[in-house]
C-alpha cells in the first residue's frame, strides 16, 4: 500500500515531497509570465487612456453575461456545495493532502485564520454593516417594506447567503483539487497540473499556459480592485477620524502606496512568517473588534438577530440556491445585481484564493479540508455579520435613527465608521477598523503576490523574490492608475476593472467545473486501502505485513534453514522489532 501511495504521489512535474534531499528553484515560465505581463499592461493603458470606453464595454458585457448566463453560476455554486459535501462523507474524505503519512505545516488557528483573511476578510469590513443596511432599506426584491422587522429577517437571510457556503464551497473545490494533484500527486502547485487525468501532458504545453496566464490576470486585477476600494474606505474612515473634507485622490493613492510597501516586505519574508503572522493578528483583532461591539452593543438584541437570521437561511437555503427569477423581471433585475454578481465575483477571486489555500493545507485530509474550509468560515461569517449587522439594525429600529438616509448620503466606505460613532470608546474602534481594513488587505495581497510568483515560475512555492516584489508592485500600479482616470468619480475605473475581473471570472466557472470533472476521476482511481480510514489502513498495513513475515519464514524453512537461521533475517536490525523483509 505504501508503495501504491509513494508511486501515485510522483509525476512529470515533482513538487516539494519529491523526497529530494534538497530543493532545487524551479525556473521561470517565461511564456506565461511574458504574456500575462502584456496583456495587464494592455489592459491597463485602455483603463487609463479611454476609461469611459472600458468602462462602457466592461458594463455591457457584464449585463449580457449576468443576463445570458446567470443560471450557470446559480446551478453551479450550488453544485460546488453538494460535491464539497459528497467528498467530505464518501470514503475519499479519509485520503490526505499528500502522502499518507503527511502532517500539517501549519496549526489549526494560523490555517483558518489565513484562508479567512485571504478568502474574504476585507469584504467582511467593508460590507459587515453596509449590506445588512442596504437590505433593510431595500429589500431584496420588493419582497417587505422597507425598514420592516420582515424586511431586517430578508436583510440577514441573504447576507448570510452571499457570504456563507456558497462562496466557500466555489474556494473549497479549487483548493481542493490543487493541493491534491499538488501534493499526492505531484504535478506542481498550478491550476493548470490539476487537468493532467483530462489532457495528460498537454497541461504543461499551451493550453495548461493559458489556463495559468488567466489565473494570474484575474488574481492581479482582482487584488488591484480590492486595493482601490480599500483604499477609498481607509480614506472615508480617516475623515470621520479628523473631519475632514471628504474623498482626496491625492490620500487615497498615498495609502495605495503605503499599503503596497507594506504587503511586499510581507510577501518577501514569505508564508510562514509574514502572513502567518499578518493573519493571525487579524483575526486576533477582529475578535476584539466584534467581542467589544456585542458587549457594549444591543447583546440580547445580536442574539436574536443571529437566531433569527440563521433560521430563515437554512429554511430558505434550497429556494435561494436555485432562484434565478425566471419568472419575474424585477427578481431576475435584483439577482443579477446581487446574488449573481458576488458568484461571479467570487470565481474571480478562486485561482487566487484557490491556490492559496492549497498552498497552506498540505498534510489535511480531504474531509478535514471541506469541514475548515467551508463550515469554520461561514460560521464566522454569520456571526460578524449577526453582530455589525444587529448593532445597526438596533440603531435603526429601536433607537430611530435613519441609517438608510446616512448610507445613501455617505456611501459604504463610511457607514461602518457612522455606525461605531453611536457606541463607546469610538475613538478607539474607528482607528482599530482602519487597522483591520489595512492588515486584512495586506494579507491578501501579499498571498496574490505570491500566488502570481507561483504561477509565473512553474509552481515554486517559495518563487523568486523579484517576482513576488514585481506582481506586488503591479497591483499598487493599477489600482493607483484606475484610481486617478476615474478623474472626479473614484470609482469609475475600479469598477470598469471590476466588472473585467467578473468577466474574466465567468468563463472561470467553466475551468472549475473541469476541474470538478478532473478530480473525481484521479479519486475513483485511488487504491481501495488509501480511502480507509487511519486506524482500520494501519491495521490492514500490520496484517499485510505479518503475513509478509509469515510466508518468507515458510519460504525459507522450506529451503532447509533452521530456527535461528529464519528469525534474524525476519527482525529490523536496527530496532530489533519484526521488521518488513527487504
Amino acid at each position: 500500500m505504501t508503495d501504491t501511495v509513494s508511486r501515485e504521489t510522483t509525476g512529470p512535474a515533482p513538487g516539494p515531497d519529491d523526497g529530494s534531499a534538497t530543493h532545487r528553484s524551479l525556473p521561470l515560465d517565461k511564456v506565461v509570465f511574458g504574456v500575462a505581463a502584456a496583456a495587464v499592461l494592455g489592459f491597463v493603458l485602455w483603463g487609463a487612456l479611454a476609461p469611459d470606453a472600458m468602462g462602457s464595454a466592461t458594463t455591457s458585457t457584464l449585463t449580457w453575461l449576468e443576463k445570458s448566463f446567470g443560471w450557470l453560476f446559480v446551478l453551479t455554486t450550488a453544485a460546488f456545495v453538494v460535491f464539497s459535501g459528497y467528498l467530505a462523507i464518501s470514503r475519499y474524505g479519509n485520503l490526505t493532502l499528500g502522502p499518507d503519512d503527511a502532517e500539517p505545516e501549519f496549526s489549526t488557528f494560523s490555517w483558518v485564520s489565513m484562508m479567512f483573511a485571504t478568502g474574504m476578510g476585507i469584504g467582511l469590513i467593508f460590507w459587515g454593516v453596509a449590506e445588512p443596511l442596504t437590505h433593510l432599506n431595500t429589500p431584496p426584491m420588493g419582497m417587505a417594506e422597507p425598514g420592516t422587522p420582515e424586511a431586517a429577517r430578508l436583510a440577514m437571510e441573504y447576507t448570510f447567503f452571499h457570504w456563507g457556503l456558497h462562496p466557500w464551497a466555489i474556494y473549497a473545490v479549487i483548493g481542493l483539487a490543487i493541493a491534491y494533484f499538488a501534493y499526492r500527486k505531484g504535478y506542481g502547485n498550478l491550476i493548470s497540473g490539476t487537468f493532467r487525468p483530462l489532457i495528460g501532458d498537454a497541461a504543461g504545453r499551451a493550453p495548461g499556459k493559458a489556463i495559468d496566464v488567466v489565473a494570474i490576470f484575474a488574481t492581479l486585477f482582482g487584488s488591484a480592485t480590492s486595493l482601490g476600494l480599500g483604499a477609498l474606505q481607509i480614506t472615508g474612515g480617516l475623515d470621520n477620524v479628523f473631519d475632514g473634507s471628504g474623498e482626496s485622490i491625492a490620500l487615497a493613492l498615498l495609502v495605495i502606496w503605503v499599503l503596497t510597501a507594506c504587503f511586499v516586505v510581507s510577501a518577501v519574508t514569505g508564508i510562514e512568517k509574514g502572513v502567518q503572522f499578518l493573519s493571525n493578528a487579524n483575526a486576533i483583532a477582529a475578535l476584539v473588534l466584534v467581542a467589544f461591539l456585542f458587549v457594549v452593543g444591543p447583546t440580547v438584541f445580536i442574539l436574536s438577530t443571529f437566531t433569527e437570521g440563521m433560521g430563515a437561511y437554512l429554511t430558505q437555503l434550497p429556494t435561494m440556491s436555485g432562484r434565478t427569477g425566471a419568472f419575474d423581471a424585477d427578481q431576475a433585475t435584483w439577482l443579477n445585481g446581487w446574488t449573481i454578481f458576488y458568484w461571479a465575483w467570487w470565481v474571480s477571486w478562486t485561482p487566487f484564493v484557490g491556490m492559496f489555500i492549497a498552498r497552506i493545507s498540505k498534510g489535511r485530509t480531504i474531509r478535514q479540508f471541506v469541514v475548515y474550509v467551508i463550515l469554520m468560515p461561514s460560521l464566522v461569517s454569520f456571526v460578524w455579520f449577526s453582530i455589525m449587522g444587529g448593532a445597526a439594525f438596533d440603531l435603526q429600529l429601536n433607537q430611530g435613527k435613519d441609517l438608510g438616509q446616512t448610507l445613501a448620503d455617505e456611501g459604504t466606505e463610511s457607514i461602518l465608521f457612522t455606525v461605531l460613532r453611536d457606541y463607546p470608546l469610538a475613538s478607539i474602534t474607528v482607528v482599530l477598523a482602519i487597522f483591520l481594513i489595512a492588515i486584512f488587505f495586506i494579507t491578501g495581497a501579499d498571498s496574490a503576490s505570491i500566488v502570481m510568483g507561483m504561477l509565473s515560475q512553474h509552481g515554486e512555492e517559495e518563487p523568486k523574490r523579484w517576482l513576488v516584489v514585481f506582481w506586488g508592485v503591479a497591483q499598487g500600479a493599477v489600482a493607483s492608475v484606475l484610481l486617478w482616470s476615474g478623474g472626479d468619480d473614484l470609482r469609475a475605473g475600479l469598477t470598469a476593472l471590476q466588472n473585467l475581473v467578473i468577466i474574466v471570472g465567468g468563463a472561470f466557472m467553466i475551468v472549475i467545473i473541469a476541474m470538478c470533472v478532473s478530480l473525481m476521476k484521479a479519486l475513483r482511481a485511488e487504491p481501495y486501502e488509501s480511502t480507509l480510514p487511519t486506524r482500520i489502513r494501519r491495521a490492514v498495513q500490520h496484517v499485510q505485513e505479518r503475513d509478509e513475515q509469515e510466508q518468507h519464514s515458510i519460504a525459507l524453512a522450506a529451503l532447509g534453514a533452521d530456527h535461528e537461521e529464519i528469525v534474524p533475517e525476519s527482525r529490523d536490525p536496527h530496532s530489533g522489532h519484526p521488521g518488513q523483509p527487504g
